[in-house]
């Protein structure tokens, strides 16, 4: 005759007639997690992610170094010819000094552009939006991302040309410190201008998904077009033209207000609206088109 209690569980007869959950017991060998949430994807992560992504690629290095170097070196060379070739009070001083970003911009867009296009490219992309299937956090991240890099890569080079410029300067009409009235505005609003023309590429690479196609978008429309619009003979031509991106950049960058342009704090409100509008149109085709 059995003595162990009616529906027990255990083979001595001692249980108390439930088991517990599996893998959660004292001798269990895959315990569960206890925080499931740990895993859940949150913007923090895939902010962390993109800027893991962002460096651990060449082109990256290649194109900041590249921005940074141009505009230091032309810069600097404009400072150390300048006495030779006269001198020019009515010349911006912070137009003169940062004259190679003309060049440089080249190298931001392109990067902007390779931070989404590029991943479609490589095929990339697919692991990105499987990781992050909401897709849109993926998208802000990058622009995040790429917004912070370019913004301190361009203030810091801003600067550090116009004081090394400076050196060359001293005595002449071009002579100017970061207090005199202008400057540090000018310096400041090259590097935001810079950090939102590239955001603009970075939008349009997220929507042509084709390295070629955005390059081509940005040379023709946001560098050509407006040279050739302004030589059309209609004033509203011309007063829409000194709102395109590159024009914007040219305002905003001056310490002076330049002549038949728009003024710095307008030309700002553009840029901002060109890379906004830029970024909406590739959200709109992430969520609309399949990876």
């Amino acid at each position: 005759m059995s003595t162990g209690t009616a529906g027990t569980d255990s083979p001595t007869g001692t249980g108390t007639g439930t088991s517990a959950p599996p893998g959660t017991g004292e001798g269990a060998a895959f315990p569960l997690p206890r925080h499931p949430r740990t895993y859940e994807v949150t913007q923090a992560r895939v902010l962390r992610s993109e800027w893991h992504k962002l460096w651990s690629v060449r082109s990256t290095w290649i194109t900041l170094l590249t921005a940074s170097a141009l505009t230091l070196a032309i810069g600097l060379t404009m400072g150390a010819t300048y006495g030779t070739e006269g001198d020019d009070a009515g010349l911006d001083t912070v137009i003169m000094t940062l004259i190679g970003i003309q060049l440089a911009q080249i190298a931001y867009v392109v990067l902007g552009i390779l931070v989404t296009a590029g991943e479609y490219g490589t095929g990339m992309v697919r692991a990105s939006m499987t990781a992050v299937p909401r897709r849109l956090p993926a998208l802000w991240a990058k622009a995040a991302v790429f917004a912070a890099v370019v913004l301190a890569v361009a203030l810091a080079t801003a600067f550090a040309t116009f004081l090394g410029a400076q050196l060359f300067l001293a005595g002449t009409g071009q002579q100017a410190s970061l207090g005199d009235p202008g400057i540090a505005r000018g310096l400041a609003g090259n590097a935001v201008g810079l950090t939102l023309l590239g955001l603009l590429a970075l939008g349009l690479g997220a929507s042509t998904r084709s390295v070629p196609a955005a390059i081509g978008a940005v040379v023709g429309g946001v560098m050509i077009l407006p040279e050739v619009l302004g030589m059309l003979p209609y004033d509203f031509v011309g007063n829409a033209v000194r709102y395109f991106p590159i024009r914007a950049l040219d305002a905003v960058t001056s310490a002076r207000p330049i002549p038949d342009a728009a003024s710095p704090g307008a030309a700002l409100l553009a840029l901002a609206l060109w890379a906004a509008g830029s970024l909406a149109l590739a959200a709109l085709t992430l969520r609309r088109r399949d990876v």
